[in-house]
């Protein structure tokens, strides 16, 4: 398993893409602050100290930081969780 992380057109989002299917079918998946899926992978991540908004579809997740947070202190967290799930 293996995450590739890439830089967006926005500063405060990176996407996470893993070599295998995160979700399944052509839906996207957001989750809002104060909102939950029923994907714990997502609400792991929202519970991420510094997360703004998570989106997710088929093999990404894209993270959005909130504007006073590093990069640094948040990707190897977000990089840990989503391994955690087998992604």
């Amino acid at each position: 398993m293996s995450i590739l992380v890439e830089a967006t057109p926005n500063p405060n989002a990176l996407k996470f893409t893993s070599d295998k299917m995160i979700f399944d079918g052509n839906n996207s998946i957001s989750v809002m602050p104060g909102q939950t899926s029923e994907h714990k992978v997502l609400n792991e991540l929202m519970e991420l100290d510094g997360v703004d908004n998570v989106f997710g579809f088929q093999h990404f997740i894209t993270v959005n930081k909130k504007m006073d947070v590093e990069w640094d202190s948040l990707t190897n967290q977000v990089e840990e969780i989503i391994t955690k799930h087998g992604y």
